[in-house]
């Protein structure tokens, strides 16, 4: 069940997961400034939406009138759970959120209730994101500060050339298996385009993006 708690004296370690979502329903409570923000979030991954709040921001309707959400302009039911993958808990009532989370374990739902860790089955990472490159950095809720950080580090070592070269690096892979290799031949032709010196042999053959475009 999800949520259920940690044996005491056991120190939890959290699993990191890309998921994917294209298809899945997830429901969003509260549609203000962050909740529009995490609904974004899960249309860019093809999730399928569904939005419970009083009240919306013009976001939010437009999504809505366009048929990218099922928005219900009412307060949260418990029924809204019901064949969800995952909710998101955008309010700023504390009783509220109370209320969801616990509905929400007690159906099996994963359940995030934003800026409040101990009410989250997940975090939502800091992401550096270059193509299909994604970079995720999580402190498990202790200091969302310190990922932020890190994340514009990371963005300043990993540049939009990574996106084009990630690309070519596709192509490779899929040429390198319609060879007749080994299996240990093709490991180590795969380890070798994604060397440092392969790296640098593509931004040679490649018009660097100009500081604007980062």
């Amino acid at each position: 069940m999800a949520g259920r708690p940690w044996p005491k004296g056991v120190e939890m370690s959290l699993f990191p997961i890309f998921l994917k979502l294209v298809n899945r329903p997830c429901l969003v409570v509260g549609a203000g400034r962050v909740g529009e923000t995490k609904i974004d979030g899960l249309l860019a991954a093809g999730a399928t939406v569904t939005v419970v709040a009083s009240e919306a921001t013009e976001t939010v309707m437009q999504w809505a009138r366009a048929g990218k959400v099922d928005w219900r302009p009412r307060c949260f039911e418990p029924d809204d759970l019901s064949g969800n993958f995952l909710v998101v808990v955008a309010t700023s009532c504390r009783e509220l959120n109370e209320k969801i989370y616990r509905e929400a374990q007690q159906r099996s739902v994963l359940c995030n209730v934003v800026d409040d860790p101990p009410r989250c089955d997940f975090y939502y990472p800091a992401i550096v994101t270059r193509g299909e490159l994604q970079i995720a950095v999580s402190t498990g809720g202790q200091s969302p500060a310190l990922a932020q950080r890190l994340r514009k580090e990371l963005e300043e070592q990993f540049g939009p050339e990574y996106a084009a070269w990630l690309e070519e690096l596709g192509r490779k892979r899929l040429h390198l298996f319609t060879l007749p290799l080994g299996p240990e031949e093709r490991r180590r032709l795969l380890h070798r385009i994604v060397t440092r010196e392969s790296f640098e042999e593509f931004l040679r053959g490649t018009p660097r993006p100009s500081p604007a475009a980062r």
